[in-house]
């Protein structure tokens, strides 16, 4: 059984992590706009992935015999700006989510639920890989140049 302390942290990333959908998908359809199809396509597939996130916390609060919760969800910021400007705030906002999601294992090491732990080391591990992937190519918008940004838009329109 799952704490109830344990359960309301996790409802808020639950909350935290559909937010990080609406944000991809704003993201997506500004870039959209701006004719960077590629770039918009990636975003959609992390808007995809961030609602897996939700979801995947929702059913592990409900098998350890709690409830799941969906609180209000804010409005995300508008006007991103340049690929470059978008993705710095992709980098920056994975690292938030990272530490969010070690507070999280914090708390479930602070209430010794083991179960707890195991099931976040997943999250742990996809916010490295997160972090690294954003990481990656935010320093490859850095050098890329106009044309170079075309190529990378390009590229990260094949995610499948």
């Amino acid at each position: 059984m799952i704490t109830e302390k344990l359960q309301n942290a996790i409802n808020g990333q639950i909350t935290a992590e559909m937010w990080s959908a609406n944000l991809y998908l704003a993201m997506a359809f500004h870039l959209e706009v701006e004719g960077y199809d590629g770039f918009a396509h990636w975003m959609k597939k992390q808007w995809s992935e961030e609602m897996e996130h939700a979801v995947g916390l929702a059913e592990y609060v409900i098998k350890r015999g709690g409830t799941a919760k969906v609180d209000k969800i804010d409005v995300v910021p508008e006007g991103w700006g340049t690929p470059l400007e978008v993705f710095q705030h992709v980098y920056e906002h994975e690292c938030r989510v990272t530490e969010m999601i070690s507070k999280l294992v914090d708390l479930a090491v602070a209430e010794k639920d083991k179960a707890t732990q195991h099931f976040l080391m997943g999250y742990i591990a996809e916010q490295i890989e997160e972090e690294a992937t954003s990481k990656g190519i935010l320093d490859k918008l850095k050098k890329a140049g106009e044309a170079g940004i075309l190529v990378l838009d390009s590229q990260l329109g094949q995610r499948a």
